[in-house]
């Protein structure tokens, strides 16, 4: 049974009520900040902001996505590699004398939303010279550690997508760095006006804004089918065997072409005018949800059992022996799951390192707050049959 059930946040009447102020504080509070049209635009300009040498060395996790590589390759920068350890930190341990010497600046993500402290990371920062760019793309919310997130770093980023029914936007903030206005190109009107209509569409798309849904057909008739793509309307089918990646390939699946333009009036309206403790709120019942349900079935563990304090996450990490085949299984499916198995060209296996084996077999499981109870137990239901009746894909037929 396949079920077509959203990957992001898609906008709903609901989300018109409640709290507007969350309880956790969130990125959006630090005082220096400024919107950009996605996570990796966000990482570019704080890049340019820090203005490295070209060709400066620049640290960077293994456990990634490509978008977080991207930025640093596009200023001709060179990753270098770090491991991480077993929490998802930097093994700063692992990272030698000449590499800490080479770069100057280090990306630490807070994987799947659980935050964590960076007290150690930024004292090694501190006594290296280097930049520290906190990556909040999953983690827009909570405390870490000590600290608010995104307070660690000299300057933080994170992906709105990922917590708002919008179509695009990140933010690039600091708690100590002034953030000068960007020199970004406004949008056109079509684009704004086409925002607008696919936000609607992918909500309606999916069962929500009910009332709304025969309006919007009847428009997206008259203007030809909607710029959404495939994987926002309908379940993965099981994809061919991937070629080896290359970093021109990897580049232009990054898509940087719009990290100088200025983001949508809806991320603008959206992100400052939606209530947002619900969110919070729904997100960790989700991941309590996940925890109860799958933390005691052969061949999977949860990379975290329970959800640390002041967090609203991103997603469920689930370690799956046999990822390669539920992977594939979830997502002709229709279940909404992601895996990072796509690294960056030259990513390099090192001792110790947690990352390779993190991007063969965590599965995102995807906690964002348009998920409906009823949704939910569905995917679980998929996920529990999938590990113990050892299904196979079967390309949808």
């Amino acid at each position: 049974m396949q079920r077509h059930l959203p990957k992001r946040p898609v906008l709903d009447w609901a989300d018109f009520v409640g709290a507007r102020q969350a309880s956790l504080p969130s990125i959006a509070d630090l005082p220096h900040r400024q919107l950009t049209t996605s996570g990796r635009a966000a990482i570019y300009h704080a890049l340019e902001l820090a203005n490295p040498a070209p060709g400066a060395a620049v640290l960077v996790p293994t456990y990634h996505c490509p978008t977080m590589i991207a930025p640093f390759v596009l200023l001709g920068l060179e990753p270098i590699f770090y491991a991480i350890n077993a929490q998802g930190l930097p093994a700063l341990e692992l990272i030698s004398d000449a590499d800490a010497r080479r770069a100057n600046c280090l990306l630490a993500p807070h994987y799947f939303g659980i935050t964590q402290s960076f007290a150690h990371l930024r004292q090694w920062c501190d006594a290296t010279d280097t930049l520290l760019i906190e990556d909040c793309a999953h983690a827009f919310y909570g405390r870490a550690g000590e600290r608010p997130v995104g307070a660690w770093g000299d300057y933080a980023i994170t992906s709105l997508t990922k917590f708002f029914p919008i179509l695009e936007g990140g933010l690039l903030a600091s708690a100590s760095r002034p953030i000068p206005a960007l020199s970004l190109a406004p949008q056109t009107l079509k684009a704004e006006f086409k925002a607008a209509f696919d936000i609607s569409h992918l909500a309606t798309a999916h069962g929500r804004l009910k009332g709304l849904g025969l309006f919007v057909e009847m428009l997206r008739g008259s203007r030809g089918r909607s710029g959404l793509n495939s994987e926002e309307q309908t379940p993965a089918a099981a994809p061919p065997p991937a070629p080896a990646p290359t970093t021109s390939a990897s580049m232009h699946d990054s898509d940087m072409a719009r990290v100088n333009s200025a983001p949508l009036r809806s991320t603008r309206w959206l992100t400052a005018h939606l209530p947002k403790q619900q969110a919070c709120t729904h997100r960790q019942r989700l991941f309590a949800r996940y925890a109860d349900a799958l933390s005691a079935l052969p061949g999977a563990r949860p990379l975290h059992a329970e959800l640390p304090a002041n967090t609203a996450p991103y997603a469920f990490p689930l370690w799956v022996d046999d990822a390669e085949r539920v992977y594939h299984t979830l997502r002709i499916a229709g279940v909404p799951v992601y895996r990072w198995d796509r690294r960056w060209p030259g990513t390099p296996h090192l001792t110790g390192d947690q990352g390779p084996l993190w991007s063969t077999h965590v599965l995102q499981l995807l906690c964002h707050q348009s998920l409906t109870e009823d949704e939910a137990d569905w995917a679980i239901a998929t996920i529990r049959r999938t590990l113990l009746n050892n299904d196979t894909p079967h390309n949808g037929r």
